[in-house]
């Protein structure tokens, strides 16, 4: 294949613009819409057309051409999104049906999910197993698995193709959140809708049980919310005068209480009451949040360093983050183990588990404390560096016995359906995550 048709001279104001930390990936948009990724490729989620690992950022070949609005990463899969030519692209591993493609095929190069195809998609969000998607209208979709009720559909049937979530039609999302097996959107009018796994109170409705459809969150009555996201299995929110509520599971100190007890309704983070908050994200056992002076907090498990505190211990409470200089952060994600934080002046720096190159960095090793990336911060970024200008290494084609599921032809879906099949639960037999 031949080169895209990309300049080779990287303009002087060239800037990282999205930024989103998968389990052991991670993937960033440039200013100019090419989107990047490295990390760990087992299944896929790098979109290069094999399964190798990347230590360090490398153009996708395969989004050059579709200037790319934004990206998200998912647990081993990816999805990007282009307003330009109004396409969502996902890759990655593809079980359950979370690539929306209406197969669970792993698919190693981007591919547009052809049921979104001219909806004016404006957001998604990924989950391990399970993702969201909302169009400009304010209109919901949804598809992955189900088990637990995730996906919002009243039903616990997984979906391999984009589903309305009906009982919010009308409602105006403007914002989402996927965690394992729970997610989040936030209404036009402030309200917090929660669904799926609720087994810890990270759902906020005061149970503990599972939601196959949204319930409105509790505790909020009177507050205008205006972002929310998820955790593995808790949950977080930010008002419009900056508080920062959290429910869920805290066995490793992640709602940030001071404690290790569970929330089962929304609680404000009473140490960072004289903060505004307006950056907010979950890892898997961690959260980290920027206010708007552009400080970060971190708190939650630390074993990797994923806090960022230069120590590996845990906090429950909210610990300032330093390091990043006299640039307020402006964009923020937490993978699994892992953070990525990007400054006003356009610097990016990321810490904690690095063993699958997530961080960046070209060597696999794991960092405490903020250490600025180089190869993606303004003024240092070279576009013949990060693969831009070049063809793609390999065509690659995954061979027929690489592990992944194909629904019976008995299962198809047929043409007047809203596209929802069930997918047979799967053995563990991919390699256990580090």
């Amino acid at each position: 294949m031949g080169e895209a048709s990309i300049s080779r001279s990287t303009p002087p104001d060239l800037r990282v613009t999205s930024i989103s930390c998968g389990s052991s990936h991670s993937l960033a948009l440039l200013s100019n819409g090419v989107a990047l990724s490295w990390g760990r490729g087992e299944d896929g989620q790098l979109g290069h057309g094999d399964a190798e690992e990347r230590k360090k950022p490398r153009a996708i070949f395969h989004l050059m051409q579709a200037n790319c609005s934004a990206v998200c990463s998912g647990a081993e899969y990816s999805l990007a999104l282009s307003r330009g030519s109004n396409e969502v692209y996902s890759w990655g591993w593809g079980d359950f049906g979370r690539l929306g493609h209406g197969d669970c095929n792993d698919v190693f190069i981007p591919q547009p999910i052809k049921a979104l195809a001219g909806r004016n998609i404006v957001k998604v969000a990924c989950g391990d197993t399970h993702t969201l998607a909302i169009t400009d209208t304010g209109e919901l979709f949804s598809f992955g698995r189900n088990q637990n009720g995730q996906l919002g559909l009243g039903t616990t049937s997984d979906a391999i193709l984009p589903q309305p979530v009906e009982s919010l039609r009308g409602l105006k999302v403007c914002d989402i959140s996927c965690g394992a097996e729970h997610s989040m959107a936030l209404a036009g009018n402030g309200a917090v809708y929660c669904w799926g796994w609720g087994a810890y109170g990270n759902l906020g409705d005061g149970h503990r049980e599972d939601r196959c459809a949204p319930v409105k969150v509790l505790g909020l009555e009177g507050v205008k919310v205006t972002s929310v996201a998820c955790g593995w299995r808790h949950s977080i929110a930010a008002d419009e005068t900056g508080v920062v509520y959290t429910f869920g599971w805290s066995k490793y100190g992640q709602l940030g209480h001071g404690d290790c007890t569970d929330q089962l309704v929304p609680k404000a983070v009473e140490s960072l009451k004289d903060s505004r908050i307006v950056l907010i994200s979950g890892g898997w056992r961690h959260t980290s949040v920027a206010d708007d002076t552009g400080m970060l907090y971190s708190w939650g498990w630390n074993k990797f360093g994923q806090l960022g505190i230069g120590s590996n211990a845990d906090s429950n409470a909210p610990v300032l983050v330093l390091g990043f200089g006299t640039s307020p952060v402006k964009l923020l994600s937490c993978g699994w183990r892992h953070t990525f934080a990007v400054t006003e002046a356009g610097d990016v720096f990321s810490w904690g588990r690095g063993v699958n190159g997530q961080l960046g960095h070209n060597e696999p090793k794991d960092t405490n404390s903020p250490v600025r990336l180089t190869e993606l911060s303004a003024g240092s970024i070279r576009l013949e560096d990060l693969g831009a200008t070049a063809s793609p290494l390999t065509t690659y084609v995954p061979p027929a016995d690489r592990y992944a599921v194909v629904p019976d032809h008995s299962d198809a879906v047929p043409e007047n359906s809203h596209g929802i099949g069930t997918v047979p639960e799967m053995p563990a037999t991919k390699k256990a995550r580090s």
